[in-house]
């Protein structure tokens, strides 16, 4: 099963980081549901911005730890490479 870390920019052009197996549901869920993150419930709608595939959930676990703990600038320059 793959795993994918993602970056989604909210409406108020904050960038949000997390894990997902499904990215398209996970989106969605963001944009509608109570499901998406607290961060993203008052910050909708949110557009993704950056995907990454990993193999198991460890590595994508570290990916996205690595990826939160990076600046907004190093972020956008991740997004735009």
């Amino acid at each position: 099963m793959s795993y994918y870390v993602y970056i989604v920019e909210c409406y108020d052009k904050t960038l949000y980081t997390g894990i997902a197996t499904d990215l398209q549901r996970r989106v969605k869920e963001h944009n509608s549901s109570d499901k998406g993150a607290k961060y993203t419930r008052n910050r909708r709608p949110v557009k993704l911005m950056y995907k990454e595939e990993l193999e198991d959930r460890s590595s994508a676990s570290k990916r996205e730890y690595t990826i939160k703990k990076l600046t907004r600038e190093k972020k956008l320059s991740l997004i735009n490479a």
